[in-house]
């Protein structure tokens, strides 16, 4: 897959030396004055009932991403039935799931069976719907948009328009893909993309946050399901979106209770997890500058701080990005969970049970 740099983080601050693309990306981190008073003037209709939480499927935690678009289906399924557990409101009761796709998949031997009458004798669906999910690329897109350059702009160029093409029909497969395990899991749940949402940047910069869609959906039981994404750029013509910095803003937006970012370890380290001298940090605080020291636990003989891998083909960034709008979301004064999707942690965070000593993953909070 190529070679991958290391770039590193001061332990009581974000990154001191940034390669030139990850410092454009990184300039996200400042939202322009234009986004913030959109975020501002958007009047969320959901008030009396507060977005619960944002959840954050990473694309390596949902793909298999050494394989050019490869759904790892367990993983998936286990990440959507956790989801569902953590919005029922009949905690560890049996209950019936309405499955919601009934679409016919090439080999199906027969057509999807639909309980029309069960369903409109229904008084609720049993669950709470008051959450948003935002997944990573993983293995669709990254691929697309490397080898054509969409994140470095030049729309004037046949590779970057057709590679912004061919970059959109790979994450909006994906995104269809999870909306249908939602789906099957009984979870109401509606696709969008910042693209056709009317997101766009300038410089890289969010410049236009339209979450109207989405909080329209809320307010109806829907879970809206947004996706990185390629865009249009105001003065690069188009750019690449994460879903990290997708979060970032909707917490912004929505204030929910807490978010949650599941990925294929279980939280973060002090260097890459590969390491086997790597040290999992449990808790992260973040202060007002934005600077971010680490509570627990206290890593004696560690000069470095935090050391972060990312693959050349990844366009958005990787777990600096993470950590970096983790980072300020917590500003907000909203508690980030990140642990590793499909076990018995990832499950608690959903509910948003971290608070016991044998809960494993990464806390990031407000210090304040």
């Amino acid at each position: 897959m190529g070679p991958t740099g290391q770039s590193p983080l001061n332990r009581t601050g974000f990154p001191s030396r940034l390669p030139p693309e990850t410092a454009a990306r990184g300039e996200e981190a400042e939202a322009p004055m234009a986004a913030a008073a959109v975020a501002q003037e958007q009047t969320n209709p959901t008030a009396s009932r507060p977005v619960r939480c944002i959840v954050k499927l990473g694309g390596a935690a949902i793909t298999n991403k050494g394989e050019l678009e490869s759904i790892d289906v367990e993983s998936l399924r286990s990440a959507c039935a956790q989801l569902r557990q953590a919005m029922s409101h009949n905690a560890g009761a049996a209950e019936k799931v309405v499955g919601m796709d009934w679409s016919r998949r090439p080999g199906d031997p027969t057509d999807p069976v639909v309980d029309a009458e069960g369903l409109s004798e229904m008084e609720s669906l049993g669950i709470d719907t008051n959450f948003v999910v935002v997944h990573g690329a993983g293995s669709f897109g990254h691929f697309q948009a490397s080898r054509s350059g969409v994140h470095k702009g030049g729309l004037h160029s046949t590779l970057v328009k057709a590679g912004f093409v061919a970059t959109r029909i790979s994450v909006t497969s994906l995104n269809q893909e999870i909306v249908r395990a939602l789906a099957r899991e009984g979870i109401p749940s509606v696709g969008m993309s910042p693209f056709a949402c009317g997101w766009s940047t300038k410089q890289r910069k969010l410049a236009s946050v339209d979450a109207s869609q989405i909080i329209q959906s809320l307010h109806v039981g829907f879970v809206p399901v947004l996706h990185g994404d390629a865009i249009l750029d105001e003065l690069l013509d188009c750019t690449i979106l994460s879903g990290d910095v997708i979060i970032r803003h909707l917490a912004q937006i929505l204030t929910p209770k807490y978010v949650v970012f599941l990925t294929d370890v279980h939280g973060v380290y002090d260097r890459p997890p590969t390491d086997p001298n790597a040290v999992l940090l449990r808790e992260i605080e973040v202060d007002d500058s934005g600077s971010w020291s680490i509570v627990k636990p206290a890593l004696e003989g560690n000069t470095k701080g935090v050391e972060i891998s990312v693959a050349s083909h990844d366009t958005t960034g990787g777990m600096e990005t993470k950590i970096l709008e983790a980072a300020a979301i917590a500003r907000l004064g909203v508690d980030v969970y990140i642990t590793k999707v499909g076990t018995e942690h990832s499950l608690r965070a959903l509910k948003g049970d971290t608070s016991s000593e044998d809960w494993l993953g990464t806390v990031i909070r407000s210090s304040k």
